[in-house]
């Protein structure tokens, strides 16, 4: 074999494998997930989209533009500030997911007497927050039951809304969803546009609004919700439902005995996934 050819058949190995090195490289690059467990790291804030007197939607950024979160589907994330000279701990469901690449979106409500939700509420573009995760028990994975119960109560809705977008973008994914959404008054609904235009669009969502304080006309729930409402709104309990609950702590306790009188098992405080209700 003449040098010549030895000449083309090294460049075009050198080609090869210099492709293949990009190739890599870039995939890396656009894979990148950010999240630490054990370490809090600085993100900024890029964006705000104010919802209500008391609510936004806080975008952070992340370092590159093709970078996700990394955040299994079902968990959440740790935010730290430090208050007056402690570090507080709260967790916090994004309500963007991994397929939006370059940042992360927060739905907070703040609240006067809040420790972390204010001094998120407080922060001007470019202000950074201090997050780490993935953190918490359950993962959602598609087709994992036929049937998943949701019960959620203000901003209690973020789990469920990560979940539904989940199911929702994944045409493999047949779930049926049955949301119920608990509020005090019509203003404090969050996210209804989307959750209605979901249901509208997909056979497989349900979504049943709950108020302290109806409208007149209101044809929604009223009031608490009881095990009357879950009854008529979500499917029976069995091996293959879940019910997921989120939202103020009495009313998470009040929905686990509903569910408990209805046969749904009794929720552990630990993790076993093969619970039929959890709470987040």
């Amino acid at each position: 074999m003449s040098s010549n050819v030895y000449a083309v058949a090294a460049v075009t190995l050198g080609a090869v494998l210099l492709a293949a090195v990009y190739q890599l490289l870039f995939r890396s690059a656009g894979d990148r997930k950010v999240l630490k467990v054990d370490e809090f790291q600085e993100f900024p804030l890029i964006q705000k989209t104010v919802i209500s007197h008391n609510t936004a939607v806080y975008r952070f950024g992340l370092p590159r533009p093709t970078d996700c979160l990394g955040l299994p589907i079902g968990q959440h994330i740790s935010v730290c500030a430090n208050i007056d000279g402690k570090e507080i701990v709260r967790s916090y469901t994004p309500t963007s997911c991994d397929d939006d690449k370059g940042f992360f979106d927060l739905l907070v409500k703040t609240y006067a007497t809040g420790n972390v939700s204010r001094i998120i509420g407080n922060l001007n573009i470019g202000d950074s927050i201090r997050v780490k995760g993935p953190k918490g028990q359950f993962r959602y994975t598609p087709n994992m039951c036929r049937e998943i119960n949701m019960v959620a109560g203000g901003t209690g809705i973020t789990p469920m809304y990560q979940i539904l977008n989940a199911v929702t973008k994944n045409p493999e994914d047949k779930t049926q969803i049955n949301l119920i959404f608990a509020n005090v008054n019509p203003e404090d609904i969050l996210f209804k546009k989307e959750l209605d235009d979901c249901c509208a669009a997909y056979k497989n969502v349900k979504v049943y609004y709950v108020l302290n304080n109806p409208p007149e006309g209101w044809t929604g729930g009223c009031g608490f919700v009881t095990a009357d409402i879950l009854k008529e709104q979500c499917c029976p309990a069995a091996d293959d439902v879940k019910l997921l609950i989120c939202g103020p702590p009495p009313m998470v306790s009040a929905v686990k005995k509903a569910a408990m009188s209805l046969g749904f098992a009794k929720a552990k405080p630990v993790s076993k996934l093969e619970d039929q209700v959890f709470a987040f």
